[in-house]
């Protein structure tokens, strides 16, 4: 009698656990889902792609919700000059505040193409900062050369970047010959959408960089002077942004960025894009067309 009681008791125990059990899964509040099983989003950006005659990787995170936005995500792009925002947070990290008043010598045989504020300083050279300000606001890629000198090179800067958990970048070359492809399948300087979006959001958003530092990296990108047409022209007005354009062959084009809508949590977000001809021209749209789907959807 005795025995049979205490199995009675235990049997409606374990209902009980397992009907409290139901309950407290049924309250819990779902987990944010990635944005990556809307169809409509998929659809919006395969529409881009065919009015564009290009193929469109994003990848977006909500860093206050998790949520998602991504569309060929995980496939490589070359990353052209977005690097610079990376190389610029490695250089950062290795160096005080102080130590960015150091001055870097150079000569006039390491200018290469495109280098609108070190052709100036060629006689008196620039401060660590001012160089890092030349390759993020303006993409000066002798600036950028001048990173990878302090750096140790293309390999070292990959195994920075592997150091803080980015396994997917490939960086092999400088300035300016990682612009150049052999074939739109070529993975040397490359990386995905993802990839490039979650380094950026651990420079800018995480804890990577000290504040101050941090601070430095982010208002460079904010204040950067050729990316108004792209991820900016995408967004409403009101909406601060800071970010790194980069472009090469087989018409490359992207745009990796922060977006602070006001009151709310930054949204990191990488846009690459390319076409199929080594001479493709970019259009600057596409990347504006996609930042605004962006919006759209994790508003």
């Amino acid at each position: 009698m005795l025995v049979r009681r205490f199995q009675r008791v235990g049997i409606a125990l374990l209902a009980l656990f397992a009907l409290v059990g139901c309950a407290g899964v049924e309250a819990s509040p779902p987990k944010a889902e990635a944005r990556t099983s809307s169809a409509e989003a998929k659809d919006r950006f395969a529409g881009l792609e065919q009015r564009f005659d290009a193929r469109l990787g994003v990848y977006a995170v909500d860093t206050a919700t998790g949520e998602e936005v991504t569309h060929r995500a995980d496939e490589r792009f070359a990353h052209a000059s977005t690097y610079k925002a990376l190389s610029a947070g490695v250089v950062l990290r290795r160096n005080s505040i102080g130590g960015l008043n150091r001055r870097i010598h150079y000569s006039r045989s390491d200018l290469v193409t495109y280098s609108p504020i070190t052709k100036k300083h060629v006689d008196t050279g620039m401060t660590l900062r001012a160089v890092l300000d030349a390759a993020i606001r303006y993409s000066d890629n002798t600036a950028a050369n001048l990173l990878f000198r302090e750096i140790g090179g293309p390999a070292a800067l990959q195994a920075a970047l592997r150091g803080i958990g980015d396994t997917t970048i490939h960086v092999d070359r400088t300035e300016p010959e990682l612009n150049r492809r052999s074939a739109p399948d070529d993975i040397r300087d490359t990386s995905t959408p993802r990839a490039m979006a979650e380094t950026l959001r651990k420079f800018t958003v995480g804890d990577v960089l000290a504040p101050d530092k941090r601070a430095i990296l982010n208002e460079m990108l904010r204040t950067a002077k050729l990316t108004g047409d792209l991820v900016r022209a995408g967004v409403p007005s009101g909406w601060e942004v800071g970010d790194k354009s980069g472009a090469a062959e087989y018409g490359t084009r992207n745009d990796i960025a922060v977006i602070r809508p006001p009151g709310r949590a930054p949204v990191v977000l990488a846009v690459m894009s390319d076409r199929q001809s080594r001479d493709a021209e970019y259009d600057d749209a596409l990347i504006a067309q996609a930042a605004r789907q962006v919006v759209d959807v994790l508003r």
